[in-house]
């Protein structure tokens, strides 16, 4: 397998920890954030000592039940926020998670960006970031059943970590990075395999409603190094992937200066970062998620998603959107 650092120095990668030569970056808010369903809608929590705070009732600022506000808010809004995590909170079950970015305005994602996946799928290892979009209705809750479409037989996980824009911007230079991310979420980038490899362009097979877990928590970038963590799938209980985060071939503070380069990065966007080798498709024989099965998504210190795969109901049986069954990814 080629040297991922010699990639990462294609790239423009950085200097472990994330940062290039000569940046300093100061310390900011650490806190870790959650969207609660209640019977008022979804609202943001903090994570307290002990469960979850209303951040809106904790301080009186409606404004501060949406996580868009805060994040467009900035550093005002998570100084409001910080001291809520001395509270004494409320338990919440699993099921109670809403998504942890409920409405993302874009979903940016890196494709191949783990050399071993890009190799277990026949290809070559990629000099120039392979790069696709998911809508916001794809998102869903942490722990929620995902749901296997009708329409794919070759349905398939993929474990990756999430970035959260906060500030954003355009042209935003690795070295400056991380004050234009709010924070971290761990993400399960469920692919229709069979819809993903009927054309060219991997778009339908990445956007079935529902089909990325995200969360549980939004976690800030003081409050955890993403520069190389552990992360890793499992499917009912058996290890299916197994990597660190400095094994990226484009790093978290490269992610954001790609991205920036064409775009300009609103608060909210999510950027997936790409999944190691271990996926589905490349075994032999190939694994694919069937209902029942539970599939989970850890990041080291970020935290852990756990879904239970169910079928579709009420898909038409005669839809003549089909792709023919395919080898490969």
């Amino acid at each position: 397998m080629l040297n991922q650092s010699v990639r990462l120095n294609q790239f423009g990668g950085s200097l472990p920890g994330g940062q290039r030569q000569g940046s300093q970056r100061p310390r900011r808010i650490c806190v870790r954030l959650a969207t609660i369903a209640t019977p008022g809608g979804p609202r943001l929590h903090v994570r307290a000592g002990s469960g979850y705070v209303d951040a809106a009732e904790a301080t009186g600022d409606a404004r501060l039940s949406s996580l868009q506000y805060v994040l467009q808010a900035g550093l005002p809004a998570m100084d409001t926020l910080r001291p809520l995590q001395d509270r004494d909170g409320r338990e919440v079950a699993e099921a109670d998670f809403a998504a942890a970015v409920p409405f993302p305005p874009r979903i940016l994602c890196l494709g191949l960006n783990y050399g071993e996946h890009a190799l277990e799928g026949g290809r070559e290892i990629p000099t120039w970031p392979d790069a696709f979009v998911r809508g916001a209705d794809s998102v869903l809750p942490p722990y929620a059943d995902l749901v296997r479409p009708a329409l794919t037989e070759r349905f398939d996980y993929e474990a990756e970590l999430g970035i959260v824009i906060g500030s954003g911007g355009r042209y935003i230079t690795a070295d400056k990075a991380l004050d234009a991310i709010a924070g971290f979420v761990v993400v399960n980038d469920a692919s229709a395999r069979d819809w993903q490899r009927a054309a060219t362009q991997w778009t339908a097979g990445k956007n079935f409603e529902g089909s990325m877990p995200i969360g549980p928590e939004v976690v800030t970038t003081d409050e955890v190094d993403v520069s190389d963590l552990a992360i890793s799938s499992t499917l009912n209980g058996q290890l299916m992937q197994s990597a660190r985060t400095s094994q990226m071939l484009v790093d978290v503070p490269s992610a954001v200066e790609f991205f920036s380069s064409f775009t300009r990065l609103a608060p909210g966007d999510v950027i997936a970062t790409g999944t190691p080798g271990g996926v589905g498709f490349a075994r032999n024989p190939p694994v694919w998620m069937h209902p029942g099965d539970v599939i989970e998504v850890t990041v080291e210190t970020v935290g852990t998603i756990r879904n239970r795969i169910v079928a579709e109901e009420g898909a038409p049986s005669d839809w003549r959107w089909r792709p023919e069954t395919r080898r490969g990814q």
